[in-house]
């Protein structure tokens, strides 16, 4: 395990200084979404996805063996037996489904009605109760991030540059690490094949200037979570022009390959770039040849 310094050549740099100056003002964010159109997407997917099942009891047999190697067990057997006439509190599934998202009484219950999917409570209340919370939540990730807008808070509010001094970075040499000249750390700790990848690229690309795998410290809010990009990049192009980026650098950024929230708050992260204005761009990319031919 290995202590890593600042590279001073690149944190004293009057170039990182600006790449830094563009990309560490913080924002926040307002939201505004139409709940009738909530309301309908949620009615739409409850009628297709739902699938609530009577309550049951479920019996395993299994065959144990225990030997000095621990107790082993191999199922010979397994049913289920229907409680048909089973006798249960009704739970209060407005509170519930309050507490789950935050909806007003009044929404929840249009949901429920509209859905015409009330009979399947009756079949398992809490079955239903957690299908239909985890639905409502999912549509409203979405729309909310659909409706988000970020404002930069003031030129007071950012990550100061002097962070990097105060951060004990180490890593592993043979493992997740390699040196680094142009970056603001002497090496680039990586989380992946990928970032690792892309830190050689930008190592042996003369088209980069400088660089720095940004800290975990280095968080944008989101309405789902904090998110931490990957990298700031300055390139030169024609021996001139500046150009600033902030990279995702997912392993597959096919829409279909990320999960919900991945593409939410990546979203997010191009729409709180766009708000500090500063000649900025956030790209999502897998290839570094691609994203570079695009530039120079």
């Amino acid at each position: 395990r290995k202590p890593i310094k600042l590279n001073k050549q690149v944190y004293l740099d009057p170039e990182f200084k600006n790449l830094w100056d563009r990309i560490k003002y913080k924002t926040t964010y307002s939201v505004d979404f139409d709940s009738e159109k909530l309301i309908d997407e949620c009615c739409k997917e409850m009628r297709k996805s739902l699938s609530v099942s009577s309550s049951k009891l479920i019996f395993t047999k299994a065959g144990l063996d225990i030997n000095v190697g621990g107790v082993m067990f191999k199922e010979s057997d397994r049913y289920s037996v229907g409680l048909n006439n089973l006798k249960e509190n009704i739970p209060d599934i407005i509170a519930y489904l309050q507490n789950e998202t935050n909806l007003t009484r009044k929404t929840i219950v249009e949901i429920l009605l509209r859905s015409k999917t009330i009979h399947l409570f009756k079949k398992n209340p809490q079955r239903y109760m957690e299908q239909v919370a985890q639905i409502i939540s999912a549509k409203m990730r979405h729309m909310i991030v659909d409706g988000i807008k970020y404002t930069k808070i003031g030129d007071d509010e950012y990550y100061a540059q002097e962070l990097f001094e105060t951060e004990e970075l180490t890593g592993y040499l043979s493992k997740n690490m390699i040196e680094s000249k142009k970056s603001v750390y002497e090496y680039v700790v990586y989380d992946s094949a990928k970032e690792e990848s892309f830190a050689t690229s930008f190592e042996n690309n003369r088209s980069v200037k400088l660089y720095t795998k940004l800290p975990r410290w280095f968080k944008i809010a989101t309405p789902i979570g904090t998110y931490n990009p990957d990298w700031a990049v300055l390139i030169e192009k024609d021996g001139k022009d500046k150009l600033y980026f902030v990279l995702e650098t997912k392993g597959d950024i096919m829409f279909d390959a990320l999960r919900p929230t991945e593409i939410s708050k990546i979203d997010c992260g191009i729409k709180h770039f766009e708000a500090l204005g500063n000649e900025v761009t956030f790209e999502n990319t897998d290839d570094f040849k691609e994203f570079i031919e695009k530039q120079v």
